[in-house]
């Protein structure tokens, strides 16, 4: 059994093959609470330069998903869900004049996906 670090549920899916559509290949990088609050970020691939303080989490609908090494450390213990909601999603976001918005829902992994992750990884 793999154990994924970040998921997208079928709405976010559908919203990312329309911003593929537009834009060519995607990126994501989970914000840090700065200008655009704790959003899940979607930039045109390698828009947004990634470094070794950032972790790639995993892949959403083809899209690799970053987050940096520091907010990591509080959110390892827990599975991303990438969801959309209505709205204006964040200014440097290629989903903003969709009248969407990429939303981070998260749950706390059990025991037993803790241990498969620490497999997964060695």
């Amino acid at each position: 059994m793999e154990v994924k670090r970040v998921l997208a549920t079928d709405a976010a899916l559908e919203l990312i093959e329309l911003l593929k559509e537009k834009h060519g290949p995607l990126m994501f990088h989970q914000s840090g609470g700065c200008c655009d609050g704790s959003s899940p970020m979607c930039y045109p691939l390698g828009e947004f330069r990634v470094g070794e303080s950032d972790v790639l989490l995993g892949e959403i609908g083809g899209c690799p998903f970053y987050m940096s090494r520091d907010q990591f450390e509080y959110w390892k213990h827990t599975q991303l869900i990438i969801d959309v909601v209505p709205g204006r999603g964040g200014m440097f976001s290629l989903e903003g004049p969709e009248g969407k918005r990429f939303l981070t829902r998260s749950r706390v992994f059990s025991d037993e996906e803790q241990k498969i992750l620490l497999e997964q990884e060695i």
